[in-house]
């Protein structure tokens, strides 16, 4: 895992797999922002252009939805169903970019869940996504 330094109001998640690729994904840690994660972005975030590649905004709007909806069930597992992402402008390497997701509706088995990014004062994409709680895969252990 790259070594990010620490930033002030921020704790790092540790989620093994496929986002420590990516990350570390970080915390807020203001109790009025329990739902915003954030990620220092580094050379290894960009695109052939410099930019934030949208493959790594789109893993991290993902990787918050799920960690709101499955702290929403009390930790039951959830997947992704569907998520729709829209890109609303651009990030460069060396830029932190902020995540906040928020539950707009639940029922027993799904959960709607909006997403989005922010660098800065600028919202640089967001996202909607069908959460589907897996009740299954633990009574099934």
């Amino acid at each position: 895992m790259t070594h990010i330094p620490a930033l002030k109001g921020w704790k790092s998640v540790n989620i093994a797999g496929f986002m420590e690729l990516v990350g570390p994904l970080l915390r807020s840690t203001r109790s009025e922002e329990k739902n915003t994660y954030g990620l220092q972005t580094t050379n290894k975030h960009q695109n052939q252009i410099g930019l934030v590649h949208g493959g790594v905004m789109t893993t991290l709007l993902d990787q918050v939805i799920a960690i709101v909806a499955w702290e929403a069930v009390d930790r039951q597992p959830i997947v992704t169903v569907q998520m729709d992402t829209t890109f609303l402008g651009s990030a460069k390497s060396g830029d932190f970019l902020e995540v906040r997701a928020t539950i707009r509706h639940m029922t027993r088995t799904l959960m709607f869940v909006e997403a989005e990014i922010n660098c800065g004062l600028n919202s640089i994409a967001r996202a909607s996504a069908i959460m589907k709680i897996s009740y299954k895969a633990v009574e099934s252990k």
